[in-house]
């Protein structure tokens, strides 16, 4: 995990100062590649909400329409004679998304959705038995996930409520420090079966020590998955050399695959080549007699065994799109812009509205990506009571004015400045937009 440069904590916070910074920031040409959204005016929006949905690439309308024009030309024939053979379309994306997880290519396929994903690899690695049946997750873990942990209990004839443990819940907590997690961990040594845990956490922009919690389960013989919906496309992953179990993305965020774009997995390569169960369909049978139609399932002897049906291709078509662009760029200097970008936008925050506005990400720059969660506060406690809050109220008016970021409920708006495409003019101007609001909204 990066530390930030000493020289990065003394930003010029003028207007010139973030335009000279844009002058000399490698990837600015990258902006060009995606379809920022306009006002009415015809300028364009300060798009900040990369962590719900990317932008799109430039070259995505061309890869889906290579995929119409095949289909319209070729019919079922686009299988094997598409520019881009339908056949073997999800292979096309294995490099790319094994370079940004930190994988070995036989351990990573595309397919699904992330929730699906998830269902399917604890249906492998949650096997509640004797006195090992619990999961551990974490505080604020995105909703989704909750609902799948506890299903998968209940699935079990087991109870949700005694077998879930949910660190930080207690003292509900914003941030989770690693040794909350070690201590749970040894306290129900032998009764973790799971720990499953959002690598970023989509509520408070927390990026957590994962080989650190990866050894910590499997000190106690625990499985441990990551959701790493916010991590994929943000933060360096090294899946594979911190030995984690299996994992799951969405690419619809920092991936800029689309509305609803397909999701990404990751299965070590020890559990892959090994019997070990999984719930079944024809498209992770054996490649060389698939089409042969054996009653007996043979598994590919890779991540692509948990497949169950063949792949969307007009779904991947656009994460190809973007992926082509991530191979470009590589994950290591996104995240070097990202590191800068994301305390520039902090400070900016910090030393103009500290009075208004407190930043629940950690304060670290190894400990967040490209997140930042504010949490606005109250001035005034004279509001009628059934009136909107004033972080609300303050979120409304940024909407307003063309800057978009997203709100969560009770009180937080999360923005994430995204290297590919967002500028420090960006950031200065939403600190700008932000002053403002937090003057006339008290």
């Amino acid at each position: 995990m990066s530390e930030l440069p000493k020289s990065y904590t003394a930003f010029d916070r003028s207007v010139e100062g973030a335009a000279a910074f844009d002058r000399t920031d490698e990837l600015r040409s990258y902006r060009d590649r995606f379809h920022i959204p306009r006002k009415e005016s015809g300028e364009p929006v300060v798009y900040l909400t990369g962590n719900s949905l990317g932008l799109q690439p430039d070259t995505a309308r061309e890869a889906v329409n290579e995929v119409l024009d095949d289909w319209a030309t070729f019919g079922v024939g686009g299988h094997f004679r598409a520019k881009h053979a339908w056949m073997p379309y999800h292979e096309y994306l294995t490099s790319a998304t094994a370079a940004i997880v930190g994988a070995k290519h036989s351990e990573v396929v595309v397919m699904n959705s992330l929730t699906v994903n998830l269902h399917l690899l604890m249906a492998s690695f949650y096997r509640p038995e004797g006195k090992r049946t619990k999961i551990l997750i974490e505080n604020h873990a995105f909703p989704s996930d909750r609902y799948a942990v506890r299903s998968h209990i209940e699935w079990h004839g087991l109870n949700a409520d005694d077998e879930l443990i949910i660190a930080g819940k207690s003292n509900n907590l914003d941030i989770l420090p690693e040794t909350k997690i070690e201590s749970i961990l040894e306290e129900f040594a032998d009764e973790i079966a799971l720990v499953l845990i959002g690598g970023v956490n989509y509520y408070s922009g927390q990026l957590f020590d994962m080989p650190r919690i990866t050894r910590a389960a499997h000190a106690v013989g625990a499985k441990v998955g990551f959701d790493l919906a916010h991590g994929a496309g943000n933060v360096e992953l090294k899946l594979h050399d911190w030995d984690v179990d299996f994992a799951s993305w969405c690419s619809y965020k920092y991936l800029n695959a689309g509305p609803g774009g397909p999701s990404g997995v990751y299965i070590h390569e020890r559990h892959s080549q090994s019997k070990m169960g999984r719930l079944a369909g024809w498209w992770g049978h054996d490649k060389s007699s698939r089409f042969e139609m054996p009653d007996a399932f043979e598994p590919i002897s890779n991540a692509e065994s948990w497949q169950m049906s063949n792949p969307p291709i007009l779904s991947l078509a656009g994460l190809r799109a973007s992926l082509m662009i991530f191979s470009e760029v590589g994950i290591a200097s996104l995240r070097a812009k990202s590191l800068k970008l994301t305390a520039y936008l902090a400070h900016l925050i910090e030393h103009d509205l500290s009075e208004d506005i407190h930043i629940i990400t950690p304060s670290n720059p190894s400990r967040r990506g490209a997140q930042l969660s504010l949490r606005v506060l109250p001035r005034s406690t004279s509001s009628p009571p059934d009136s909107p809050s004033r972080g609300r109220r303050i979120f409304e008016h940024l909407e307003a004015a063309g800057v978009i970021c997203d709100w969560r409920e009770p009180d937080i708006i999360r923005l994430a400045p995204v290297p590919l495409y967002n500028s420090f003019g960006d950031a200065w101007l939403f600190a700008e937009h932000l002053k403002k609001a937090c003057t006339r909204i008290v």
